[in-house]
């Protein structure tokens, strides 16, 4: 997952309270007496905007340069202002609590106090030593994930190591299972017992914030009540679920042909550790075990016709910034060239990881990549600058609305845009002859290798939350944590573990987003929007062929309706930003199934008197 950096998540997205909440909280007490009104809650959101505002600025320059220069003193300055952070959102957020049910409220100051009340991932309670001991779990969580290990043959091996070793065709089914169970045994069974003492602190700060539980307070954020945004989810998974099983009766099948039923059996859930990802997410690595004869081979490849015409870096981010301006878009500020990072210098440590950055709330917007010259940072280019013109076209709404629709707006925006980079695209700017576009016989590889990432990403992005919102308001016991995990798993994916798991195995914590405490509902949604864009956009085009060949680029009227969604930021709710683009209020997996209908279709020749579903 590629990532957003923008200033006020910095200040709100810090997922826990300071030791020094209780002290502070002692200290406000005895100044609440009289009855709050709406004129105080508005004078609040002014202040804490303005506050935000200029903590975010400092924030962002601090954290920027943490990013592109590491060291021991970078590391220092950004846990100081990173701590600031934390400690604002917690005060906010308990502040705007008391401001919620407040009589004669705008509409504008409820939806401000609601996205401070929202802030936090996890809230400590003000009873003190509790936000010093939820910071302490939550701390140690993450690195017990940060140093966990696995092993290959008996030998150790690291998180990063074991995770590109899963996806290495040369193992053995058996060498599999051994990286799958030491990494789930290393690295998740330890962190049980505290990852339930931190729910039930948790929950009790989401209670002072006005939430049932902290589960409840996450589904908060959509602009309806939570019981609807789960409904939501159900619907859109039930949507696109025959297109994911028609893939998994395709791939079962495969699996039991190169491996046998004693290890794939040709019906029931598929072997977790035979996709070629340790949480079994995205089946991409796997594609040349289940890809048609001769299918995908394009005849071309991005970064072969990059260097073939002398593309370097900043060419290639040039090419991105041209398909914006194709639609009409300001071209980016000076201050983009000269300050992003988009090579890896030689004399420093950086952090690689592709991100797109807004340091100042208004122009100086940035990425940061360590960009080589291939297909897939090509692609990332023009995903992250997808970021950077959200946030540039948001840049004046309040600090407050300094973000996108919903959480899965930002990811959408440029994972849609980075559909466009079709064969026609390439003809257009110039990188690809036009006698070289793939003749059709050609695109059932093409989607087959796309669905094996982004359909097959489907249910693994719903059930992550489906578990923690059930471990949130109780219906899941502690005792039951790993049982219900391997139920929805094999409930939404159809995937069973390699073998038996023990009773006190607590596998949510092998995946990262859970000692992390990364709300994940955001991406699942991210991968149903981005092609309800993508068609929406195909449509104001006029194009008339198949929705997976359809691209925007030099099509004005469409950037000129993306641009007024994009304007709106968080100011309205997220409905108002969808019909603003699509004509739609309500997010719809429609738009994703009709761009794999071909696949579809196909899948279901291939599986006829196949067993299908587990």
């Amino acid at each position: 997952m590629k990532a957003m950096i923008s200033t006020l998540s910095l200040a709100l997205s810090l997922a826990l309270a300071g030791p020094a909440l209780a002290a502070d909280k002692a200290k406000e007490a005895p100044a609440q007496s009289a009855k709050p009104t709406a004129a105080d809650a508005d004078a609040f959101v002014a202040a804490a905007e303005k506050d935000l505002f200029d903590y975010t600025v400092e924030s962002s320059q601090v954290n920027w340069v943490n990013a592109t220069y590491i060291t021991e003193d970078t590391d220092a300055m950004a846990a100081r202002i990173n701590a600031v952070g934390t400690e604002k959102a917690v005060k906010y957020a308990l502040e705007a609590a008391k401001y919620a049910t407040v009589p004669g409220l705008s509409a504008d100051t409820r939806r401000k106090l609601d996205i401070l009340r929202n802030g936090l991932v996890l809230p400590a309670p003000t009873k003190p030593g509790a936000a010093t001991e939820l910071n302490q779990i939550a701390t140690n969580l993450q690195s017990q994930y940060g140093k966990g290990r696995g092993t290959l043959n008996g030998k150790e091996i690291s998180g990063s190591d074991i995770e590109a070793e899963m996806g290495n065709l040369q193992h053995t089914p058996a060498e599999y299972a051994e990286m799958w169970t030491s990494w789930h045994d290393n690295v998740g069974k330890p962190m049980g017992k505290d990852y339930a003492r931190m729910v039930a602190i948790a929950n009790e700060g989401a209670k002072e914030l006005g939430f049932a539980d902290t589960g409840a307070m996450w589904r908060s954020g959509y602009d309806m009540p939570p019981e609807d945004f789960a409904k939501t989810t159900e619907r859109l998974w039930q949507e696109v679920k025959p297109l994911y099983l028609a893939l998994h009766t395709y791939v079962r099948w495969k699996l039991n042909e190169k491996y046998g039923d004693a290890v794939q059996p040709k019906t029931g859930p598929i072997r977790a550790d035979l996709l070629g990802n340790m949480w079994a997410q995205e089946w991409g690595n796997i594609y040349p075990l289940v890809a048609p004869p001769g299918a995908g081979d394009l005849g071309y490849d991005i970064g072969d016709l990059l260097t073939e015409k002398g593309k370097g870096p900043l060419d290639m981010v040039k090419a991105g910034e041209n398909f914006y301006s194709s639609l009409g878009m300001e071209p980016l500020p000076d201050t983009f060239w000269k300050r992003s990072q988009f090579t890896k210098p030689a004399d420093r440590e950086v952090i690689c990881h592709a991100s797109a950055w807004d340091i100042d709330n208004k122009d100086d917007i940035r990425i940061k990549m360590c960009i080589k010259v291939n297909a897939d940072d090509f692609v990332t280019i023009h995903h992250e600058l997808g970021h950077n013109y959200y946030q540039r076209a948001y840049k004046d709404q309040p600090l407050l609305y300094l973000n996108g629709a919903n959480d899965g707006f930002h990811e959408a925006i440029g994972d849609f845009v980075a559909l466009s980079i079709t064969p026609q695209y390439l003809v257009d700017i110039g990188l690809l002859g036009a006698d070289k576009v793939p003749s059709a016989d050609k695109d059932i590889g093409l989607l087959l290798r796309q669905a094996m990432d982004k359909v097959a990403f489907l249910p693994f992005g719903l059930l992550i939350d489906r578990w923690r919102w059930g471990v949130f308001d109780g219906t899941i016991k502690p005792a039951d944590y790993n049982k219900a995990w391997t139920q929805l798993r094999t409930q939404y994916q159809g995937i069973v573990p390699p073998g038996v798991r023990p009773a006190d195995a607590f596998d949510p914590g092998a995946k990262y987003h859970i000692p992390g405490n990364t709300p994940y509902t955001r991406y699942f949604l991210a991968r149903i929007l981005q092609f309800q864009f993508y068609k929406a956009a195909c449509d104001q085009a006029g194009w008339t062929g198949p929705l997976h060949r359809c691209s925007f680029y030099g099509n004005k009227e469409v950037g000129a309706k993306l641009n007024a969604m994009l304007e709106m930021g968080a100011s309205k709710p997220w409905p108002d930003a969808l019909e603003a683009f699509t004509g739609e209020r309500e997010m719809s997996g429609k738009a994703m199934a009709e761009y794999f209908a071909p696949l579809k279709e196909w899948l279901d020749e291939q599986n006829k008197g196949k067993p299908s579903g587990w």
